[in-house]
């Protein structure tokens, strides 16, 4: 699934609805929104052409292989310590095909391309239409195949990679998406019909790569509509959005979700600013949802209002950016302190004209457990973050601290965006 995240950006931009407006900020978000783009160009390899920019590299791909592929092993990856420049591990191609389902995988590629024909139908309406022809083949692919990449596939992605959460969510996840670029009532149906099936119900608060049903909740909310005489059927989905936001809200009856002192949304596994800044996106989505349809959500005795969840959206932002306990960012080259030993082997190996010897497979590991800062300062990531005291050791060995991924920007791309053109 990595290849579709940097049509996340895209994703999200949509959501948004972002103006041009400039507002004054007390942080540079605008400053912040650039690095947190740029460091999807740390995650490229190989030679590329001067003017290749990343927001739209993935679409492509996805575009002309429309079954998606897995390439690499986990394991022997996750056994050497080297620049990308010097991998040596097998490069073991796996796919999905009828054989081999991967409902999940090619559910999320349809929802992306389908997000990213909405991007270009203005400024490129051919390759729109393109994306769309392609997301709906694909789409028709995974629901006539059914099953998870995790089963098809289980050595090439587990115990890294698995799907824990199934691919039902994905298969809503597409079909709303299509049916929010194309328009045709036949998915609006497909949801309707397939809500109890595919469990689109289960009120979860997490929204991920493996995880999305509050994302599905929050994106069918917006076509809920009153009908004359007539029930709106998706309306349930606006009461599962409803109670999933009042899972993440301090100080009501049904708040489920954990704040550390310094008050950072914090979830236990690794990597918890995957769950900020995911979670703080979808704050963001459903409170100009909310702000538009002049609704509040009600959590038990309280009303929750659009203003609370885009401050709260805010602050999770503005933690990040430096405003916690320890006055530092946890997004690299923002502010005068921020992670300087991020688990990246590219960042914390020295560069080729430094070194211009082959590193082999467990020769990097000195530089793994070197306490020197990294020499390549991957500018914009943001790495996994503080425990739930505001802790951080800023040592490569602490991966569930100190790693960056694709999946922790992708959502801050659009949290950026908007507080930059809205400020508060």
């Amino acid at each position: 699934m990595s290849t579709l995240l940097r049509l996340a950006l895209l994703t999200l931009i949509v959501l948004l609805h972002i103006s041009s407006s400039v507002a004054a900020a007390r942080h540079d978000y605008g400053d912040a929104l650039r690095k947190s783009i740029l460091f999807f160009e740390g995650q490229r390899s190989g030679e590329l052409p001067p003017t290749s920019a990343s927001s739209g590299a993935a679409t492509p791909h996805c575009a002309t292989a429309p079954q998606p592929d897995v390439l690499g092993d986990a394991l022997s990856d996750h056994g050497c310590w080297e620049r990308p420049e010097d991998m040596d591990t097998l490069r073991t191609v796996y796919k999905i095909d009828q054989n081999h389902p991967g409902s999940d995988v090619a559910g999320e590629t349809a929802a992306a391309l389908a997000a990213a024909s909405i991007v270009f139908r203005s400024r490129d309406p051919r390759y729109s239409a393109l994306l769309l022809s392609r997301a709906i083949s694909v789409f028709e692919f995974a629901d006539r195949h059914r099953g998870a990449y995790s089963s098809s596939l289980r050595k090439a992605v587990c115990p890294f990679y698995c799907d824990f959460n199934g691919y039902q969510d994905e298969l809503l996840w597409g079909a709303a998406w299509l049916h929010k670029a194309s328009r045709r009532r036949e998915y609006r149906e497909y949801i309707v019909k397939n809500e109890v099936v595919l469990h689109a119900g289960d009120t979860i608060n997490e929204f991920g790569w493996d995880n999305k049903h509050a994302g599905i909740n929050v994106l069918i909310s917006k076509e809920v509509r009153s009908v004359d005489g007539e029930a709106d059927y998706l309306n349930s989905f606006k009461n599962n959005a409803d109670s999933f936001i009042c899972t993440l809200l301090p100080g009501v009856s049904n708040s489920q979700v954990q704040y550390s002192p310094g008050g950072l949304i914090f979830k236990t596994g690794g990597s918890n600013m995957q769950h900020v800044t995911s979670l703080s996106f979808l704050l963001l989505a459903y409170s100009n949802y909310l702000s538009h349809a002049n609704k509040v959500v009600p959590c038990g005795g309280k009303s929750a209002t659009s203003t609370q969840l885009r401050l709260l959206a805010k602050r999770q932002v503005d933690y990040i950016l430096g405003d916690n306990p320890l006055r530092m960012s946890y997004m690299v080259g923002y502010g005068p302190r921020y992670p300087m030993r991020i688990h990246h082997r590219g960042s914390s190996l020295p560069a080729i004209p430094a070194h211009p010897a082959h590193i082999q497979c467990k020769e990097g590991t000195r530089f793994y457990l070197s306490p020197n800062p990294n020499p390549n300062v991957l500018v914009g990531a943001v790495v996994g973050g503080p425990n739930r005291s505001d802790a951080f050791p800023d040592s490569r060995p602490f991966f569930q601290e100190s790693e960056p991924t694709t999946y922790i920007n992708a959502p801050l791309v659009g949290l950026l965006a908007y507080f930059w053109a809205h400020g508060a």
